[in-house]
């Protein structure tokens, strides 16, 4: 029995399990349909020309844990920012872990999805939010939906700003021997509030693991939200991450890449105009090496007039690694007066590194400012040459060559403790001490 097989046919069984009379139920029935009738995606389809889920696939993934599985926090300590007081929201193979997290209802929901599903109180928030913005005709999107049942649910009401930043930590412990988890997180951010927000993927050891994220983001007029994805997984991990953000009027929705490692990572970001006078910025960072490979597909649909985004994309690519940049930038009838900028600047240090990027513009208004960009090259040498006269040497100059490279993308971050958490990732990523007093 394939993946596909095994999905479908445990769906009644997981119905059952999470109550099938719930107001979910239509709802999951029809997102099942949509992925049993497509499956997984294939190089077939222009949106995955350049990756392929077919190795992945024939692990013989568990799709639902067999236990709970638990861990002590100093085993985790170095992937949280223990630098400063977070909330956290913490599952461990796809299960709520209560000793780990630091949730809140007080002005605020952090706490589960699970909780926000079933009950009462949170009906007319979900029911107002919950797979409202999600693709309800991409396969995984749908897949995730048929079995959302837990993950994150963040709801910060009207004129309220968290008073701290909150991190969503997925943790897999490999006692399966290979295993699949669905997190679907909800954001909704009210008028005039302001949350910063920071996700993490990890495995604990090397055994496969393939994670199919949805994630749905609400910014309400002028609200603010930073959003941080951490990617820096062990070899056998892959990640899906299905990201969809919605903003209203005077909006701002900044969500930050960061990947440095996994074995196959396609991130999914999409954002949707639905005011007018808002800012949509979206920034990546990737370092990769060895045979991994990253995927960045980023829509940006500008419906309204007024409006701005922002794309910057940096990747340098070692070895046999590979890259894919296609974002496309939507400008519609209605959207007179948009200001688009996308740039995809790539660097590779190998003859066996491959990147291929696809930048598109689409524009239907005639009163717009837009542009686009896609640079792949390798180290200036006249630069290395200067380093290294004036007694750096070549490792360090290197070193400083990519980081200067990365570094428009490293001083967006708003967290000074995750900018240094970042910046010594990425030295050790580039196998060299910078200097920064980390």
């Amino acid at each position: 029995m394939d993946l596909k097989e095994k999905l479908v046919s445990s769906f009644m069984a997981f119905e059952e399990r999470v109550d099938v009379h719930s107001d979910l139920h239509d709802i999951r029935t029809n997102a099942l349909k949509n992925f049993e009738n497509k499956g997984f995606p294939t190089k077939k389809e222009e949106a995955w020309k350049y990756t392929s889920l077919n190795a992945i696939l024939k692990n013989d993934f568990t799709v639902f844990p067999k236990q709970e599985n638990a861990i002590e926090f100093n085993q985790v300590k170095k992937y949280f920012l223990h630098e400063i007081d977070t909330y956290k929201l913490v599952f461990i193979d796809g299960v709520f872990s209560s000793h780990l997290s630091s949730t809140t209802h007080d002005g605020i929901d952090v706490c589960l999805m699970s909780s926000a599903l079933t009950k009462p109180k949170y009906k007319m928030v979900i029911d107002t939010y919950f797979n409202q913005i999600a693709s309800k005709d991409d396969s995984l999107t749908s897949l995730n939906t048929a079995f959302a049942i837990e993950g994150a649910f963040i709801n910060i009401p009207k004129k309220k700003v968290a008073d701290k930043p909150i991190e969503i930590m997925y943790f897999s412990t490999g006692n399966e021997a290979a295993l699949m988890v669905q997190p679907r997180n909800l954001v909704i951010v009210g008028e005039n509030s302001h949350v910063q927000i920071i996700e993490r993927h990890q495995s604990l050891n090397e055994n496969p693991v393939l994670t199919n994220s949805v994630t749905e983001i609400f910014a309400q007029k002028r609200a603010i939200v930073d959003y941080y994805k951490i990617q820096n997984d062990n070899s056998e991990a892959n990640l899906v991450d299905n990201t969809y953000v919605s903003q209203q009027q005077e909006s701002h929705a900044y969500v930050h890449t960061f990947s440095f490692g996994g074995n196959l990572t396609r991130n999914n970001l999409n954002f949707y105009h639905f005011g007018e006078r808002l800012t949509s910025t979206l920034n990546g960072i990737s370092i990769l090496n060895d045979k991994q490979h990253v995927d960045h597909y980023t829509l940006v649909n500008h419906a309204q007039p007024n409006c701005e985004s922002f794309q910057d994309y940096k990747g340098i690519f070692s070895d046999r690694s590979t890259g894919v940049f296609n974002g496309k930038v939507l400008v519609e009838k209605e959207a007179q007066k948009t200001n688009a900028f996308q740039k995809s600047n790539n660097i590779l240090l190998s003859d066996k590194a491959t990147i291929n990027a696809k930048p598109q513009l689409e524009i239907f208004a005639d009163d717009v400012k837009c542009s686009h960009g896609c640079t792949v090259g390798q180290l200036d040498e006249t630069a290395m040459f200067y380093m290294q006269s004036r007694g750096i040497p070549k490792k360090e100059a290197k070193a400083l060559l990519m980081y200067a490279f990365s570094n428009a993308v490293i001083e967006s971050i708003k967290i000074p403790e995750l900018k240094q958490r970042i910046t010594k990732i990425i030295a050790m990523k580039l196998g060299v001490n910078l200097g920064f007093d980390l």
